[in-house]
């Protein structure tokens, strides 16, 4: 299960006869979102005799005051707590299946294998309701099927037992499962019922010569998909028509938008509805991309316009940096920086690292690399050969693999992969000037062309042919 836990054995001895289920964390919103929970409150509100007593059930279980629940065939029980802390043991009990209509139910989910394979996902398939309902099998509880027992002693539903509907609706959603248990099958004793009879059924045509070892092609039943049970091994070479594969998904041109939580019930304490926004159109743009990098398509941008990489694996750090380039609002983007580890201030430089090279040019800002000698002997090849004698500027090596242009607020870092990377000055920061280069003289062009632009016309320093050579 998902959300709650998988049910687990309670006690020695019950084997698959009961299944306990933890306390379940307090309810925000809806208590069910599948039909087939839906039909589950429809028979308890169709069954009560007072809406009152249902509309404090349901206070008690969006409250969390609902124990450890446990389900068995039959019945359901749990303890709740009233508001001043007393303890009621609640039961609801739910009519059990006879033999003959389990034998009933288990033929018509053999002679679909996408009833199992409904089941198997946790999902309860509407055509297998409907077709046991054909045969008399109320699968759904209807109207009067949910019998209360409580410790109040209430003679109908009280708001003990109404709150334990509530809080099995939301196992139901998880697992349908559950609701067979209740009617008298457990999961595994139910799927090993399910094998046998398909098992069963796929090994009787073998007997006439059909989709057995010895069977022609054409004497195998159930046409294209077979039937239950049978190896794909076993139907390849019994000659069963493979169908081909269902055409690529169509890559839509933008990623989806996410929903607006903007509404007038105010938040829970301490979520961010802008917050979760972000986090969603971020999530979107990223499926987009995958799902063009899977199909041949194009990629996606992040929410703020920003190429989102693709790095073997994020830190923590790293991926709050990925996130502020996004451009999120002020709030949002104060969060990320406590995520990084990084003062607001120091923010700004990792997030323009981010947008010129993802995570590689995060580490040329946050790494000093030293080179050995003998990349800083072509290193200091490459910078002499990058300008004609006369245009050569001034570098000052600043240690590690960084040289700094004597007379300007501009500084060249050279990345592992032997691209350059232009940086400027902003106050007694270093940040990012650009994308790297894999000509030194192109990349400090880039740098000194944003120090212009910030400093204004003639403020960036002067780099003429008579400054000194420094290379080295």
């Amino acid at each position: 299960m998902s959300e709650y836990g998988r049910g687990r054995g309670h006690g020695a001895g019950h084997g698959d006869d009961e299944r306990t289920f933890e306390a379940l964390p307090p309810a925000h919103g809806g208590f069910t979102r599948t039909w087939w929970g839906r039909a589950w409150l429809k028979a308890l509100e169709d069954s009560a005799l007072d809406g009152q007593q249902l509309k404090a059930g349901r206070r008690h279980a969006r409250a969390g005051a609902v124990g450890a629940v446990s389900v068995r065939p039959g019945r359901i029980t749990a303890l709740v707590k009233d508001r001043d802390g007393t303890a009621y043991r609640a039961d609801v009990l739910v009519r059990e299946f006879s033999e003959e209509q389990w034998e009933r139910l288990l033929g018509l989910a053999v002679d679909s294998a996408g009833h199992i394979a409904a089941l198997l996902d946790r999902e309860m398939p509407p055509h297998l309701v409907e077709d046991a309902a054909a045969a008399g099998l109320d699968l759904l509880p209807g109207i009067g099927d949910l019998d209360p027992e409580c410790g109040c002693e209430a003679w109908d539903h009280c708001p003990h037992t109404a709150a334990l509907c509530y809080q099995v609706a939301r196992l139901l959603d998880e697992d349908p499962f559950v609701l067979l248990l209740m009617r008298g099958r457990g999961e595994r004793t139910l799927l090993e019922q399910l094998q046998a009879r398909s098992a069963a059924r796929a090994a009787a045509p073998s007997a006439r010569g059909g989709a057995g070892t010895g069977g022609a092609p054409g004497d195998a039943p159930g046409g294209a998909g077979g039937m239950p049970g049978v190896s794909a091994e076993e139907a390849f070479a019994a000659g069963f028509l493979v169908p081909p594969l269902p055409a690529p998904p169509v890559v839509p041109p933008l990623p989806g938008r996410p929903p607006s939580l903007d509404t007038d019930t105010p938040p829970e304490p301490g979520v961010d509805p802008a917050a979760l926004e972000f986090l969603a159109a971020d999530a979107a743009a990223r499926a987009h991309r995958l799902l063009g990098e899977s199909t041949g398509g194009g990629g996606a941008a992040s929410p703020g316009g920003a190429a989102l990489p693709r790095p073997p694996r994020l830190t923590v750090g790293q991926d709050a940096v990925r996130l502020a380039a996004g451009a999120p609002a002020p709030s949002i983007a104060a969060r990320l920086a406590a995520g990084s580890g990084r003062s607001r201030a120091e923010l700004e430089p990792a997030t323009r690292a981010w947008r010129f090279g993802g995570a590689t040019a995060l580490a040329v800002l946050d790494e000093e690399w030293v080179p050995d000698a003998e990349a800083l002997e072509r290193a200091a090849v490459r910078l002499a050969e990058a300008w004609a004698e006369d245009d050569r500027p001034a570098l000052r090596r600043a240690g590690g693999a960084r040289w700094t242009a004597v007379g300007a607020d501009a500084q060249l870092r050279l990345g592992e992969d032997g691209r350059w990377w232009p940086y400027r000055k902003a106050g007694a920061r270093w940040s990012p000037a650009g994308p790297p280069d894999h000509d030194p003289a192109a990349a400090l062009a880039t740098a000194l062309a944003a120090g212009a632009g910030e400093a204004g016309a003639g403020e960036a320093g002067s780099l003429g042919p008579d400054a000194t050579k420094a290379c080295g």
